[in-house]
């Protein structure tokens, strides 16, 4: 596949990573998370985000997300989320069918969510005819690439516990906001009263496996149960954890997010001085949303994979990835230039 702009999961693996998955390779370890990898992890969780912390390793963001779900809400009970939260748009569902609980969806100009936005479906407590809202979810970044400041977040936070509620992060893309604002992951989570999150690694030089991390004690409750019930119970463990272990310790998640994020801001101001091009959002991370005339977006696909955005508005989205090079900028803009030029013509 041609390397593109369509995603930071079509990268492939940080070779720090290969290298710790291959050490892993040796002998016997005990199964479902009783080896000795996985209890290093738990206590490296602690080092980052508090003693308080909690690590339930699984399979992918999508069981990140509904484990960390779960473990707030019942079914009864519905979580608020921006219109445009991975949650609601990308997967399929599986927080209604699996928690069965409600996702209560909010219009937001740039995919944050605000406490007077919140508030707006903070109602029908106690009345037993409505789901009752019972967490907040929140992406950071969000799917449009912005950020939440760290007063943002706090303020989320503080509304969802004065009505004893919980506050959830969806951090698939949490190590390019931590390198965007110049913050620790524990100053972005724990320390501002975040409740659950999903961590993640896949997009950022992992091979596999993201993890749902309790920062509220009270949410750990039977979660080794709800876990296996979820079927995100790894047997062979050790290797999921191996590579979280070595991403965190090594400092990898960092210097890859460093690098994707510096990559957006090239394709940025190079982005800019193409004529008929319209940047849509603040490019904070290593996403930038592109509106331009729907022929050339069309005719550039066929030479690069990227993803629409919003086909109404003509939006499309590229992503940049730990690997991506500044010859894939230039050339990307070359091409988007000839295809701009071939449209005029």
């Amino acid at each position: 596949m041609k390397r593109g702009f369509g995603s930071d999961n079509h990268s492939g693996v940080s070779p720090e990573v290969l290298e710790a998955l291959a050490k892993a390779n040796s002998d016997h370890a005990l199964a479902y998370g009783d080896d000795e990898y996985t209890q290093r992890l738990e206590g490296l969780f602690k080092e980052t985000f508090g003693e308080q912390a909690r690590v339930y390793l699984v399979f992918n963001g999508t069981g990140a997300n509904v484990l960390c779900i779960d473990a707030m809400c019942r079914s009864h009970e519905a979580v608020v989320c921006a219109e445009t939260a991975h949650i609601n748009v990308d997967e399929c569902g599986a927080p209604q069918r699996v928690v069965g609980c409600r996702l209560l969806t909010v219009e937001t100009p740039d995919g944050k969510l605000t406490p007077e936005l919140v508030k707006s479906r903070l109602h029908g407590f106690g009345f037993e005819h409505h789901s009752q809202p019972k967490a907040i979810s929140i992406s950071q970044p969000t799917e449009l690439g912005t950020l939440y400041t760290k007063e943002e977040i706090k303020a989320l936070a503080d509304l969802a516990h004065s009505y004893k509620m919980y506050l959830h992060v969806d951090g698939a893309r949490l190590a390019n906001a931590a390198v965007a604002l110049g913050c620790s992951f524990r100053e972005m989570t724990t320390d501002l009263g975040v409740d659950a999150l999903s961590f993640g690694g896949t997009k950022n030089g992992l091979l596999m496996g993201e993890s749902c991390v309790l920062l509220n004690p009270n949410l750990d409750v039977d979660m080794k149960y709800r876990r296996k019930q979820m079927t995100q119970l790894a047997s062979k463990m050790r290797f999921m954890a191996a590579q979280m272990i070595c991403y965190l310790e090594s400092g990898i998640w960092r210097r890859n997010a460093e690098h994707s994020n510096r990559m957006a801001q090239l394709l940025r101001s190079e982005v800019e001085k193409v004529e008929g091009v319209k940047i849509m959002y603040p490019v904070q991370v290593n996403s930038l949303f592109a509106q331009l005339p729907r022929e050339v977006w069309h005719r550039l696909q066929e030479r690069y994979f990227f993803y629409d955005w919003d086909e109404d508005a003509d939006v499309v989205r590229w992503m940049c990835s730990f690997d991506t090079t500044e010859e894939d900028i230039y050339d990307f803009i070359h091409a988007l230039r000839d295809e701009i030029h071939k449209v005029k013509s």
